[in-house]
Order: structure tokens, then sequence, then C-alpha cells
């Protein structure tokens, strides 16, 4: 990795407040899609499971927590590798959905599914679990400070030395910039809401880690454009050191 100067955080033109109201709905937006589309992102791990599962593997990982779980295909794919799982999401029916799939898969013992806001407190202990993933959840239809405060969170809960691995659309994304505006980088678009990250974005949620990784992606038919950031949890009180990234994040 090459060291890189931070962006100045980019503002569509028609930037306003966040509209709280058409956010406030996607929970149950969610929760009735997957109803409708069963398995709708398939049963393989994504990419970006993948490469998490590896990266946890070689940290010596023995449990992780999952944000926007979803319907599972990563969930179970790390329970498969010998995984503590313990899993979150606020969409109606999935933590129902998740439980049945791991009963089924004779994974209940390594997956734990809860319901949860991730706007509220993290349902653990402080350093309690080794790692967390999250594929595509922070860049949700959460505010920027939702965002920071989450990170704080994962901060908390995640022991010193572990290891966060998220994924989020960015700004180099077809959507960005299209669709209905949000407010705070976020644009609706089919009726799904999606806070765009930039560099500087992934950069003001690191503060309390290291950022070892930040791979730029793509997935789907649009396609999507994602990046990958793996950052790593340093003890309290500590400064981060000095962010290195890819010349071409983003």
């Amino acid at each position: 990795m090459t060291s890189t100067a931070a962006s100045p955080r980019r503002q569509p033109s028609d930037a306003r407040a966040v509209d709280t109201e058409a956010v406030a709905g996607q929970g149950q937006h969610w929760g009735d899609t997957f109803e409708a589309n069963p398995d709708m992102y398939g049963t393989d791990p994504s990419e970006s499971g993948l490469a998490a599962a590896e990266a946890f593997a070689a940290a010596g990982h023995g449990s992780v927590l999952e944000l926007g779980a979803g319907q599972g295909r990563d969930t179970l794919f790390l329970a498969r590798q010998g995984v503590h799982v313990t899993a979150l999401d606020f969409a109606p029916g999935t933590v129902e959905t998740l439980t049945s799939k791991a009963q089924a898969a004779g994974l209940a013992d390594m997956v734990s599914a809860t319901r949860h806001d991730i706007r509220q407190p993290l349902p653990l202990p402080d350093a309690s679990i080794d790692a967390s993933y999250s594929h595509m959840l922070f860049c949700m239809a959460f505010t920027t400070g939702e965002l920071e405060r989450l990170a704080g969170e994962l901060h908390r809960v995640v022991r010193p030395g572990g290891l966060v691995v998220y994924t989020a659309r960015t700004t180099a994304d077809a959507h960005y910039g299209a669709g209905i505006p949000r407010g705070d980088d976020m644009f609706e678009n089919g009726g799904f809401i999606v806070h765009f990250f930039d560099r500087a974005l992934v950069e003001r949620l690191a503060t309390g880690f290291e950022i070892l990784d930040v791979t730029d992606f793509t997935e789907g038919a649009l396609p999507r454009r994602l990046a990958r950031v793996t950052m790593r949890v340093l003890p309290q009180r500590s400064v981060p050191p000095a962010t290195g990234v890819a010349d071409e994040l983003l």
C-alpha cells in the first residue's frame, strides 16, 4: 500500500438535511423485500465474505459479530469455517429465517441471531468478541453521526488487536448522485436508500483503529462499486498511526 493524502469530503450540489421520514421506513422495506425474495442474493458467500473469512483465519479469530446479516449467506459460510457468529439484523423476519437456516445446516451452536437496530448500543460487553464483519450495512440509511457512533461501539466490543471488516458503496458508483436525494450523501433508488462513501468518510470512521487495507471491487449487474475496509482495533487512548490506503481508492 502507498500513502495518499485525505481528500476533502464531497457533497452533491443538491445536498440538504436528512429526510428522516424516508430513512425511518428502510427496515420494513428490507423486511418486505426479503420476504418476497428468499435468497435474493443467492446462497453462496459473497466475495467480501470470503475475504473476511481468510483475514479472520489468519488472525486466529474464533468469534465474529456480523452486522446486517440479512438472509445469512455469509453468516453460514463463516460458521462452516468454525467461527462462532453473533448475527444482528433489524429487518423483520430476518432473525427467524437465519435461525431456521442455521438449524437446518446443523450450525445452531455456531450462530446466534438477534434483531437489533445498530443506531442503539451494541448488545455485547466491552472487548467481548474477536472481530466484526458487515457487507453493505455501513452504506445503508445511516447518517454520518450514526456511523461514527457505530464505529465507536465496534471499538468498544471488539478486543484490542481484533479486526473490523466492512464494505460500503462508494461515490464512484453509478447510483451516486442519482435518484432521490435524502441528504448526507444518501440517495434513494428503487426504494432503497444508500449512503455513499468517499475516502474521507472511511478515514473519519477509523478513529481508534489502524486501517490495514482498503480494496475497491465491483458486485452485481449494475455493477455496484464498493470498498472493502479492513481495520485493526487499537487499545483505548492510542493515537492512530498515519493511514495507508491504495492510490486507486474510491
